[in-house]
């Protein structure tokens, strides 16, 4: 249980820096022995709060872009994640257990050289339509798994927008909390959640202490830091899965 607590207090804080924390939280509750789908599922529960302790810590330096608004941007990702959720549910368990590895190294591919595609895909000024039908799929994805969709978010603004990068963490953090919340909500009827109400219950508080510590301390780190913090950790917890998958 404390180290459930300690991986809630480090996934908080990298969801609070730029996003990685699943690849944390998902490893310590599988290794506690978990089901992948529902340690998927009590994840995404779990980091919830302390996601939503980030965006109130941001909720003064909220930047973004006119076209699609804000509201339109969160019902895109309300309703991917809802999907994204239901698809976890509907499909086989199996069909995730295979699927996990590979997700977890797209997402770190992802993080590894987001800036990069990013600037080798400019995709110029598409219309809102062409953003929100974006932002759905990332959502379907994120209320799925997750992994890195904050990161993914930030570059897809940044390709397809005048979002400045340095001033996209809030609404990233934002958006990421309107998926979780909607994917959060069906998990927490629909799946095995709370059947481990202890586990559940210590990576929750975890990943609040860890997201409000995160959202001030990112304020003091280098962004070198940060981002070789956050790719370690998922270089890691990938080459764990795939060790797993393949053992």
């Amino acid at each position: 249980m404390l180290l459930i607590l300690l991986a809630g207090v480090a996934a908080g804080a990298l969801n609070a820096v730029g996003g990685g924390g699943s690849f944390v939280a998902l490893a310590a509750l599988v290794g506690a022995g978990m089901p992948p789908v529902t340690a998927n599922a009590t994840t995404t529960v779990a980091l919830l709060p302390g996601n939503a302790t980030s965006a109130w810590v941001y909720r003064r330096e909220l930047a973004g872009f006119s076209q699609p608004s804000p509201g339109q941007l969160t019902l895109a990702s309300v309703g991917g994640g809802a999907i994204g959720a239901a698809l976890l549910l509907l499909l086989p368990s199996a069909s995730f257990d295979a699927v996990v590895p590979w997700l977890l190294a797209f997402a770190t591919v992802v993080l590894a050289f987001g800036k990069r595609l990013t600037a080798a895909l400019r995709l110029g000024q598409p219309g809102p339509a062409a953003i929100l039908a974006g932002q759905f799929v990332l959502a379907i994805y994120g209320g799925y798994f997750g992994g890195a969709v904050g990161l993914m978010m930030l570059a897809f603004w940044t390709a397809t927008t005048t979002l400045d990068p340095a001033l996209g963490n809030p609404l990233r953090v934002v958006q990421v909390a309107a998926v979780y919340l909607t994917a959060a909500l069906i998990f927490v009827f629909a799946a095995d959640v709370l059947a481990q109400p202890v586990q559940l219950v210590a990576l929750l508080a975890g990943a609040v202490v860890g997201g409000y510590t995160g959202a001030h301390v990112v304020r003091r780190l280098p962004p070198a830091v940060l981002r070789a913090l956050v790719l370690s950790t998922a270089v890691l917890m990938t080459a764990l899965f795939f060790v797993r998958a393949f053992a």
